[in-house]
């Protein structure tokens, strides 16, 4: 059994003038985290391996997860292939990973982690918004073979509040 967890970074602000991938939250993107971490601490444990882009506003929206979650951040892994807004650099990423990682999560960008969650799951899905947060399931034992998957979860910061 394999299972994705895919959670599309905070609210960014536009209004600093720098590159987009330094571009950092805005307060709501940080609340919209933290509501969305503690309500995902009730839904799940035993994390394998956590992965982010390298843009701030992941790796904020990463980190704000990380503490919720007491997941350790030396096992966290910072890839390249994560800034991605198509989805195809995500999906490889996830096929070449190691066959002992069970539960993965993944911290990226729109539209590629909703056209992944739309390819891999059973639930259609218009938008994952910001700090949004969807997991699949797969019954498969390599993630090379994953492919249709189970939409288990879908934790959205507008239906908590």
């Amino acid at each position: 059994m394999k299972t994705v967890i895919l959670v599309r970074h905070g609210k960014s602000s536009w209004e600093y003038g720098v590159g987009d991938q330094d571009r950092p939250l805005q307060e709501r993107g940080i609340s919209d985290a933290h509501l969305v971490s503690t309500e995902f601490k009730s839904l799940s444990r035993d994390i394998d391996s956590v992965y982010s882009s390298p843009a701030n506003r992941a790796l904020h929206t990463c980190m704000i997860f990380l503490r919720t979650l007491h997941y350790p951040l030396e096992k966290l892994t910072i890839s390249d292939q994560l800034y991605d807004f198509s989805g195809e650099g995500v999906i490889s990423f996830v096929k070449q990973l190691r066959a002992d990682h069970n539960k993965i999560m993944i911290f990226g960008h729109n539209y590629a982690l909703t056209n992944i969650a739309n390819r891999w799951g059973n639930q259609a899905i218009e938008n994952i918004p910001t700090s949004g947060l969807v997991q699949l399931s797969f019954d498969v034992s390599d993630w090379q073979l994953i492919q249709n998957g189970i939409t288990e979860h879908i934790l959205i910061p507008k239906l908590l509040k």
